[in-house]
């Protein structure tokens, strides 16, 4: 599985502010850390960037340039610092990202086919987020279709099925994993991403990590190529590159199965267990789930 680190972002307060004083020293750190722990690209969110759009991003572009050979996956709303980053990416950047509406489709997929880097491409359209996998692979098959048609290949589409709060809509886990498994005979060639911070947003934090974690595991298993994410979380990382196997044998075991023994297994591995019945919409969730 490709990790995209996603950990330079200015909902930071420290990066926020390092960036807004070009301080480099606290990106330094945060660029540092996350290659040291092997991502494979490294997520640039500098958000809307409204002021000094272009001066902000050639900014941090050059200094992350300087401290990593990692490629960039450079994430902003403003097309404008988009333009920027692209122009000065050495290696094939990823441009996260566009989606089906009309915004979209003319301000950002027309940058993807000019710098012919990855896009990630959402199932979002004009019409919001579609309810189910039916709808969103209507959705991202004319999102496709557009984007080819600016002479943007499948095989640099990143597509992003859009991954809710499992707190806000537990029933969007099924729709989600269902998509993933369809999108190999629908786009083919195209690759899949998400950011995986979303499922655990509004969760209590000392349980973000354990959602996230078996959540990953879960759709690298049915064939999901990529995922944003933390790149300081070592057991994760640890998990989707394979140093875990016992632990991910289980969560697969968990998946088919409805009723896994739970006698006899460690604490943490009773906690895989009860979160994968959460996300597979057997128990409902709560942030008290693993008490149940």
């Amino acid at each position: 599985m490709i990790l995209i680190g996603e950990d330079l972002n200015v909902m930071s307060k420290d990066l926020a502010q390092a960036i807004k004083n070009r301080n480099p020293d606290p990106v330094e750190r945060c660029i540092r850390g996350q290659e040291m722990n092997g991502m494979d690209y490294l997520d640039l969110n500098v958000g809307p960037v409204k002021k000094d759009p272009v001066e902000t991003m050639e900014w941090l572009v050059n200094l992350v340039q300087g401290i990593t050979e990692c490629p960039l996956c450079l994430d902003t709303t403003n097309p404008v610092a988009m333009e920027a980053g692209l122009k000065l990416c050495k290696k094939k950047p990823i441009l996260n990202s566009a989606s089906g509406s009309t915004e979209g489709k003319e301000k950002m997929m027309p940058l993807a086919a000019k710098y012919k880097c990855g896009l990630v491409l959402s199932v979002i359209n004009d019409a919001g987020l579609p309810a189910d996998a039916d709808e969103r692979a209507a959705s991202i098959m004319e999102s496709v279709a557009y984007a080819n048609d600016l002479g943007i290949a499948n095989e640099d589409i990143w597509v992003d099925p859009v991954l809710m709060p499992v707190g806000i809509d537990q029933r969007q886990i099924a729709a989600y994993m269902e998509f993933v498994r369809m999108l190999p005979d629908i786009v083919p060639g195209a690759k899949t991403t998400c950011g995986l911070s979303n499922l655990s947003y509004g969760v209590p934090k000392n349980l973000r990590g354990l959602l996230n974690r078996t959540f990953l595991v879960m759709i690298q298993r049915i064939g999901q190529t990529s995922a944003i994410v933390s790149g300081f979380d070592e057991e994760l990382i640890r998990l989707v590159r394979g140093d875990l196997p016992d632990l991910v044998n289980l969560i697969h075991r968990a998946m088919d199965e409805d009723d896994v023994d739970l006698s006899g297994l460690s604490p943490k591995e009773v906690e895989y267990v009860k979160t994968t019945n959460v996300l597979m919409g057997r128990s409902l969730f709560s942030s008290s789930w693993l008490e149940v």
